[in-house]
């Protein structure tokens, strides 16, 4: 009889027992372990609010969340149609329950969500739950809120709750202070110009074709209307004719007209004024650049001086661009790698980008400044070469400087910028700025029907976030309470106090300050910068406006004088 070659072996039949035996002793110690991590974590803060939570729990309590919205929920429309009057219910009911912890803007930077944990979830533009959660979703999470979190369940009717989430994929957009992602150059991306966007994003290239960033130079051979004043009528300024005109600069305050030499191109030393209908001398002779270039136009070409901020990609050793005018990869980098794969992370976005690198993109042409490196080439440049998006600006440019008190080509004696391009230079020394409001909160360069590209009226735009006795002010019960001034007037516009026109661009022709603080009267008539109600009531001496804002009871007296 032949036997089991295992079956004489000391102990076999006790094998599978032993290995038994050995998982739960694996197991029983797995439990202990965990048990201890678990009540180390407990021990140490792991149940108070101000901890921040490990990955796991996070992981399991978010994966929890999704499981509990029903499939039918999920698929739920809002039935109420995206109107203004729709979204002014949803915003007037999110101010009152919702503000205190999601914050103005829905990115939950609040004193009471701070304080909370689980944090209140981030709606604003900054986050996911705008693009992921759909109407449904967001519907059932108002209604029968969250456990164990400080979302309640609201005692609301289905409009009031459909209100609020329209209102919800409208929140201001603001930039987080810290980018969810870091956002760099796509490696091995080319520029492909803005014509190969078009495929994918018809609506907002058909948008933006129409603004100004897309036509800021214009060759009249393509575009015969871009030339706005009648050549055919003599002026002893106009010494150059239409088939001298290679470009055309400009629209809206003025036109300059550059004529192509070689590779380079000058300006004629003459510009229309857009507003007054009239011809004007150009040449320039106060810029920081006068002295290193002779004082005629056609030794100053525009490569150096223009032609960075009005181009795609300009090459300063080739002087070729891969596209004139502001197109997508301005903001956006090169897209050939978006092209080939065209999700998020194959192209760079401003509104997913930390607060200074989205603001940057805008600053670098609406700045004053100089770069770090001139001069480049034995070259003075006037616009930030070798920036790129997604980048810190201040590696390449430095902010046109000011010395208190002093009132120069480019400032105020305050600080405020006293020319035009100087958006940028103004905007980082406001609290906007510090807060993480971006330009693109209050604009939309892809294109809208309201002036200077904003997403909306003004006034109705700055009362997203600062709604009568809302957190961020003003803190009256009214706008006309905040204003002394009849509703719907001039004197009731938010930019037309704290924006007012007082930074030049051609003649009296002037462009909005962007530091959003009020110039008190006072300050005219002591550092002589102009100021918004003597803007209005040209009638009237500076003293007057003084004197009258010391009758309002609920402004300081302190604040009047400065």
């Amino acid at each position: 009889m032949i036997e089991h070659p295992s079956s004489g072996l000391p102990g076999s039949a006790n094998k599978p027992g032993k290995r038994g035996l050995k998982i739960v002793v694996v197991l029983v110690l797995l439990l202990l372990v965990g048990g201890l991590l678990l009540y180390r974590y407990v021990r140490h803060g792991g149940l108070t609010a101000r901890q921040t939570p490990i990955a796991l729990e996070s992981f399991i309590a978010h994966s929890l969340v999704d499981l509990s919205v029903p499939e039918e929920a999920k698929a739920r429309k809002n039935p109420l149609p995206d109107m203004a009057t729709t979204v002014e219910a949803g915003k007037a009911l999110y101010q009152k329950d919702c503000e205190i912890c999601h914050g103005y803007d829905g990115q939950g930077k609040t004193a009471a969500g701070s304080g909370m944990f689980p944090q209140p979830a981030a709606l604003g533009s900054a986050a996911n739950i705008r693009r992921d959660r759909t109407d449904g979703e967001l519907f059932y999470f108002i209604r029968n809120g969250i456990r164990n979190t400080g979302m309640p369940a609201w005692n609301l009717t289905d409009q009031e709750i459909w209100q609020l989430v329209l209102y919800v994929r409208h929140l201001p957009l603001t930039a987080p202070m810290e980018a969810p992602v870091e956002q760099t150059r796509i490696a091995g991306a080319h520029y492909v110009g803005s014509a190969s966007c078009r495929k994918c994003h018809q609506d907002i290239y058909d948008r933006w074709i129409k603004t100004p960033m897309a036509n800021v130079v214009r060759d009249p051979r393509e575009h015969p209307d871009a030339i706005t004043p009648d050549l055919s009528k003599p002026n002893p300024l106009v010494t150059f004719t239409k088939d001298d005109i290679a470009f055309v600069y400009g629209s809206i305050w003025k036109q300059r007209y550059f004529k192509k030499v070689g590779d380079d191109y000058f300006p004629f030393p003459a510009q229309w004024d857009v507003t007054h209908k009239q011809w004007k001398p150009y040449v320039a002779k106060e810029d920081w650049w006068v002295s290193d270039y002779p004082p005629d136009n056609f030794h100053r070409p525009t490569g150096p001086l223009c032609d960075g901020c009005h181009s795609v990609n300009y090459n300063i050793e080739t002087k070729h661009v891969s596209e004139w005018n502001v197109g997508c990869e301005k903001c956006h980098g090169p897209g050939s790698e978006h092209i080939k794969n065209p999700v998020a992370t194959t192209i760079l976005s401003p509104s997913r980008m930390e607060y200074v690198a989205g603001n940057d993109n805008c600053i670098q042409c609406h700045s004053q400044g100089r770069p770090l490196g001139n001069p480049i080439n034995g070259k003075y440049y006037d616009w930030p070469v070798g920036y790129e998006v997604g980048d810190k600006l201040s590696k390449y440019w430095k902010l046109e400087e000011h010395k208190l008190g002093e009132t120069t080509f480019t400032h105020f004696a305050d600080g405020t910028a006293h020319k035009n391009r100087m958006q940028g230079n103004d905007y980082v020394t406001s609290l906007m700025y510090a807060r993480g409001i971006t330009c693109y909160t209050c604009h939309d360069v892809h294109g809208t029907d309201y002036p200077a590209q904003l997403r909306k009226p003004a006034t109705a735009l700055c009362l997203d976030c600062h709604g009568p006795n809302s957190a961020a002010g003003p803190h009256a019960p009214t706008l006309e309470a905040h204003t002394h001034h009849k509703a719907g007037s001039a004197g009731s516009s938010c930019i037309e106090c704290h924006m007012p026109k007082i930074a030049q661009t051609i003649g009296d022709v002037n462009v909005r300050s962007h530091t959003f603080h009020f110039v008190s009267p006072a300050l005219t008539e002591s550092q002589k910068v102009p100021n918004a109600c003597n803007a209005c009531h040209k009638d009237k001496p500076t003293q007057w406006a003084i004197d009258t804002l010391k009758t309002w009871e609920d402004r300081s007296p302190w604040r009047v004088a400065q």
